[in-house]
């Protein structure tokens, strides 16, 4: 393992909330507690446990309250939660979240679609949130959606994207997650796009990427996110989930996929990788067909050598 602290990526697993807001399946609030206990179990410090939106627009996120009363907090594990509105703020600060998520897409038509606004009235809703999430000394993220790509408006500029991701920087976010909703970016696109946005941002934020692997490229887009500096990716257990307002986009990146691939490079995730992989096992008796992930499947590399020499 190489010992410098660029070698430290942060891996916020979204399988709790990303994941299931997209499952047909209605998770309880005991199997939703159950899951986010297994993960930071296995040594997860960042998770985004709840979205604090309408349950009649999203059930999967029903609940999101008695999810946070009843989970475990192990000491340095920072709990995220996703609001849209003020509204969904007050509740998250009240439910006692470390961190605030707002998402804004960067496409027109998506963000119609999925919160029923215009781009800029969007980012202008979220300056009053976040600055509300600062009052109450939370952490704040913006995520900007549909960064490489929109099922109705097809390719994003890179320029709207740094205009986008200035702008919840401006309102105080002090993480920016470059996310692949539908799973549309390439390596090179993901380069160029960084280097757009990092150069439109001030000093002291921090960028991070959410890949989906809808078209078996994010692990390869993650690899040039990491060429490019970037220490913060989203994740989710299994590869659960994706987007429930654009058309055939699942695809999470699999967490333990994303472990494997960071730890055997030389990275240092922190995790544990074979509790994770045994909470993707345990997960996936929830759904019908089998989740995605590889690494369950196949056992990690080269502890599957050794297990088999037994």
């Amino acid at each position: 393992m190489r010992a410098d602290d660029d070698d430290h990526v942060d891996l916020c697993e979204v399988g709790a909330r990303d994941g299931l807001q997209s499952e047909p399946r209605l998770w309880s609030v005991a199997e939703r507690v159950e899951l986010i206990d297994r993960l930071t179990g296995a040594g997860v410090t960042h998770l985004e446990a709840v979205s604090f939106v309408n349950p009649k627009r999203v059930p999967q996120m029903a609940d999101a309250e008695a999810v946070m009363r009843r989970i475990a907090r192990p000491a340095g594990v920072t709990i995220a939660g996703l609001a849209l509105n003020l509204r969904g703020v007050e509740r998250a600060i009240e439910a006692g979240v470390d961190e605030l998520r707002v998402v804004v897409a960067a496409s027109e038509t998506f963000n119609q679609r999925n919160q029923g606004a215009a781009i800029e009235e969007t980012l202008d809703a979220y300056a009053a949130s976040v600055q509300r999430a600062a009052d109450a000394g939370l952490r704040r993220a913006g995520i900007v959606s549909t960064v490489f790509g929109c099922p109705f408006e097809g390719h994003t500029a890179p320029d709207r994207v740094a205009h986008i991701a200035k702008r919840l920087a401006d309102a105080g976010a002090q993480d920016i997650i470059l996310a692949d909703t539908i799973g549309a970016g390439v390596p090179n696109q993901v380069r160029d796009v960084l280097q757009v946005v990092r150069h439109a941002l001030p000093d002291g934020i921090r960028l991070g990427c959410h890949f989906h692997n809808t078209r078996n490229t994010g692990f390869a887009n993650a690899s040039a996110a990491l060429d490019q500096g970037v220490r913060l990716f989203d994740a989710s257990v299994g590869g659960i989930g994706g987007c429930p307002f654009a058309p055939r986009a699942t695809g999470n990146i699999a967490s333990e996929d994303l472990c494997h691939m960071l730890r055997n490079m030389g990275f240092d995730v922190g995790l544990d990788l074979v509790q994770l992989i045994q909470t993707a096992q345990w997960a996936e008796q929830f759904f019908a067909a089998p989740l995605p992930g590889m690494v369950m499947k196949a056992g990690a590399f080269p502890e599957v050598v050794a297990a088999r020499s037994i």
